[in-house]
């Protein structure tokens, strides 16, 4: 099954965009992520209409924040994003006539609402602004010789 990258597409997008003065363009993000504009471009019209960025046209046109860092979760960002399904994971049919398989669902979907619910929570509880601290930290480290492998890209 093929992960859905979105959420972390889209958090190393704004990282660069918070990194930058004024309007970044999809071609630039694009670059920066390895992916084609108009993958950036439909990815983030979900978080324009969230009223997380804002988009300017013209040449020096492009995607900014139209919110501070420190008020954007990665929750907030997931919900965006549609709520993807965060488990690969599932059960084998959603209404099967077997007793057995009903008390193996009724337990594993018990177990990834738990699961789901601390995950959100965890996410509820991080903002754009802490990952640009990470990020900040991780790069100071790395230009004072600290860590090795960490690039600006």
């Amino acid at each position: 099954m093929k992960r859905d990258s979105r959420l972390s597409m889209v958090l190393h997008a704004l990282l660069h965009m918070a990194e930058h003065e004024g309007p970044v363009s999809s071609e630039v993000l694009a670059k920066c992520m390895s992916t084609n504009p108009v993958v950036v471009r439909r990815t983030m019209g979900l978080l324009r209409e969230a009223g997380l960025v804002r988009a300017t046209r013209g040449a020096a046109g492009g995607w900014e924040m139209a919110v501070p860092l420190g008020s954007v979760t990665l929750r907030a960002l997931h919900e965006a994003l549609g709520e993807p399904t965060v488990f690969a994971i599932g059960n084998k049919s959603e209404a099967p006539g077997c007793l057995v398989e009903q008390s193996v669902n009724a337990v594993m979907d018990e177990a990834f609402a738990a699961a789901e619910a601390l995950l959100m929570e965890r996410f509820a509880a991080v903002t754009l602004a802490d990952l640009a601290a990470e990020f900040g930290a991780r790069f100071a480290a790395h230009r004072a010789g600290g860590t090795a492998g960490i690039s600006r890209g």
